[in-house]
């Protein structure tokens, strides 16, 4: 995340220059490499060094958001940037699930994996093996990746044109400055607010089921971590195919992602509560809050990501601006 925090402008000034299918690609690549390199360490600061690597060198995040509005007709850019942000959410679930199972395979499964084997020996490069593999298989689909960013320019030269149209002057209007942007700022601290709260709870959430009940967890094994969250994506699959789409278009980004903040509160609130239940009743209650947790966190980010791209794209035109806002 340090990483990602000090490149991510820089790899979204390259794609706005090069490209969006150049950035995702090298970041794919990126991501195969480093992902290896971190399940080979052997040291800490190997560790640490390669995390540090994969996230300065992975900027593919904000061009696929680019990408997912450069693409859709404006009917169905909620369903675009929700697909975007469901696969981040399934990541963030399915990533730590196939940790769980994967994870020291010479302990899990020792009829399989011997203490001498390259993965007994390296407890860690079974998980990260599989991901880089389906990272391998996403930088192959990209040679069917069409480029977008002329369409991003064709569409900024179609509202220079109607700028130009609606004043006297035959000067160049000036562009006003992203800083000065209030509906793009107010989104991103939203946005900064909220990824700060789900990423808390991706972290703490493993570590506070494997816990033992001594010490306020649940004492699950990193299999049954797995089987929640694996069910928990699942269920972001369902609610972005069949639900998401239609709750946007009647709520619309705003209202949705205010519901969506406010149900999160007690949600998450009752999780420590968890401790006290066992048995059928501890099951039923964390898979529900688990799968309920990554719905409202998946129509969060869709709504701040909408507002995002709608206060940026037309950005120094005051007309076609308004026009946006007002959807």
């Amino acid at each position: 995340m340090v990483g990602r925090g000090f490149a991510s402008i820089f790899w979204g000034m390259v794609a706005d220059r090069i490209g969006r299918k150049p950035v995702i690609v090298f970041s794919l690549f990126t991501v195969i490499v480093f992902n290896t390199l971190f399940g080979l360490s052997v040291k800490y600061w190997m560790a640490i060094t390669t995390r540090l690597l994969l996230g300065a060198l992975n900027g593919f995040l904000a061009p696929i958001k680019a990408y997912s509005i450069e693409v859709c007709r404006d009917d169905e850019q909620a369903l675009g940037i929700s697909i975007v942000n469901t696969a981040w959410g399934l990541g963030l679930i399915i990533g730590p699930a196939i940790g769980g199972y994967l994870a020291q395979p010479a302990k899990q499964y020792p009829h399989i994996f011997h203490d001498k084997s390259t993965f007994g020996r390296l407890p860690y490069l079974l998980p990260c093996l599989c991901i880089s593999i389906f990272a391998t298989f996403a930088l192959i689909s990209c040679i069917w990746l069409p480029e977008t960013l002329h369409k991003h320019n064709k569409f900024e030269m179609r509202a220079e044109t109607a700028e130009a149209g609606t004043t006297q002057e035959s000067t160049e209007s000036p562009k006003k400055s992203l800083w000065k942007n209030w509906p793009l700022m107010s989104s991103i601290i939203t946005y900064c607010v909220f990824s700060l709260h789900d990423t808390a709870y991706s972290e703490i959430f493993s570590l506070w089921t494997v816990s033992g009940r001594k010490y306020g967890g649940l004492s699950f094994s990193s299999k049954d971590v797995g089987q929640v969250l694996t069910v928990a994506g699942v269920s972001l699959l369902v609610y972005q195919i069949f639900v998401y789409r239609w709750l946007n278009n009647t709520l619309g980004p705003v209202n949705s992602t205010r519901i969506a903040s406010a149900l999160s509160i007690p949600i998450i609130a009752a999780y420590p509560f968890m401790t006290h239940l066992s048995g059928i009743r501890l099951g039923l209650a964390l898979y529900i809050a688990a799968m309920i947790k990554s719905v409202l966190a998946i129509t969060r980010v869709s709504g701040t990501s909408l507002l995002q791209n709608n206060a940026v794209i037309l950005v120094g035109t005051e007309a076609p601006a308004r026009s946006v806002l007002s959807r």
